[in-house]
């Protein structure tokens, strides 16, 4: 088996977290034994790329279960969990190329090594195992039946690559489902950005100026939860309709160049470039500490505060000072990159559990349907619906059904007043 990781001999702690990720994800868990009975992806080759977490090893352990011969790599090279990798191997005998700090070379080679697998099927966390396909392998795209993609932001890109007559193969938007995006992008972001805050950081969020750079489901999480913890929030945004929402959720809304000169610790989660850039560390105060939650590290233009800094050095294992000529001194966590994975653990497993529910159910869909038109597609409802179902029933909730009368009036369009 090939395979790439840091250090094998970690598959104990692996294990520990893996199992503990596991109790926490039920419906997976509840797929996974139906898996095991049905094995409904038998002859699936699955190239996925993806945070190598336990929450992501228990995937693959649904799919193995399935029947899925799988390769995994990381989608981000500061998300791997080492020990996680290490079970993946292990334990579960799946070839992994996945180290907690590669470079970039090493990420693309790493892509290119999954992909030697010849999948017929592809899982993806912001499209760049996509995109490599699309540039670099095209050859191994007629034998892929269908992908899935996880984030907004590789949605967003497959959405442009469709626009553009550049999609070579159909994909689902994973992260379109309602059981994915107002749960593990509102719940899990908002929760777990504030963690990875706090764990490079230790500062006191209360009575600060928190500011919030976009203000989708991410965006509206991480709000939630740092108005929660005291904090003063100011929400940034471009779309008039997500301004207007915020305004009336109680925040302050204004432009970046505003806030630039009042926050005291700022998160991008716009799935766009250069968000914070060098008009706005210009003006921003002393001790101000910057982080992204976004899936690209692209959002803070590192590059600008580069070129404006006289020095730089790490201060805490996630957070690295940067100087500025008059004195100012500005801090950065996890380069840049996922806050939330860089100096945290990511989402918690029970809304990963939604998430990964929705991979696994559309792996089965698309292996046991005709194949889909070249598009990016919804998750089709009735997995949508499947998935919340399993969730409130493992959560032991009860929840009311219509009666033939209701039915009925629901269905009718004489009734009236």
């Amino acid at each position: 088996m090939d395979f790439d990781i840091a250090n094998p001999d970690l598959v104990a702690e692996g294990k520990l977290r893996v199992e503990w990720a596991e109790i926490q994800m039920p419906v997976l868990r509840q797929i996974r034994e139906q898996f095991a009975q049905d094995r409904p992806l038998q002859g699936q080759r699955i190239a996925a790329c993806l945070h190598v977490t336990s929450e992501t090893a228990n995937l693959m352990r649904t799919l193995v279960a399935g029947g899925a011969q799988v390769r995994l790599c990381a989608s981000n090279p500061l998300s791997t969990q080492d020990d996680a990798a290490a079970w993946l191997v292990q334990e579960l005998g799946i070839g992994t190329f996945a180290i907690h700090g590669e470079d970039r070379d090493t990420y693309y080679e790493h892509i290119n090594a999954v992909l030697d697998l010849k999948p017929t099927m592809t899982i993806d966390d912001g499209a760049d195992l996509i995109s490599t396909l699309h540039s670099e392998r095209q050859d191994l795209i007629p034998n892929i039946i269908t992908g899935m993609e996880e984030t907004t932001t590789g949605v967003i890109r497959l959405r442009a690559m469709a626009a553009d007559g550049a999609l070579k193969y159909p994909l689902i938007a994973v992260n379109d489902a309602n059981t994915k995006h107002l749960f593990d992008n509102y719940y899990g972001t908002g929760q777990s950005t504030i963690d990875g805050i706090l764990r490079a950081t230790n500062v006191l969020i209360a009575g600060r100026n928190f500011v919030v750079c976009g203000y989708g489901q991410c965006g509206r999480g991480v709000a939630t939860r740092a108005n929660g913890m005291g904090a003063s929030v100011i929400v940034c945004e471009v779309e008039p309709l997500r301004a207007l929402q915020a305004a009336l959720d109680g925040y302050r809304v204004m432009p970046v160049a505003e806030a630039a000169k009042v926050g005291h610790i700022f998160v991008t989660v716009t799935g766009d470039t250069s968000v914070i850039r060098r008009e706005h560390f210009e003006v921003m105060q002393d001790g101000a500490i910057l982080c992204n939650s976004g899936h690209f590290d692209v959002e803070v233009s590192l590059t600008d505060l580069a070129e404006m800094a006289v020095s730089n050095r790490p201060v805490r294992p996630a957070m690295e000072e940067y100087k500025l000529a008059d004195g100012r001194r500005l801090f950065v966590l996890g380069q840049g990159r996922l806050v939330n994975l860089a100096s945290a653990e990511g989402h918690p497993a029970s809304v990963m559990d939604m998430s990964f529910a929705n991979q696994a159910l559309c792996a089965r869909y698309v292996a046991h349907n005709e194949r889909l038109p070249i598009a990016v597609h919804s998750v089709p409802a009735e997995i949508d619906n499947e998935v919340a179902r399993l969730k409130l029933a493992a959560m032991g909730i009860a929840i009311d059904e219509l009666t033939p009368e209701q039915k009925e009036y629901l269905s009718s369009w004489e009734a009236g007043t």
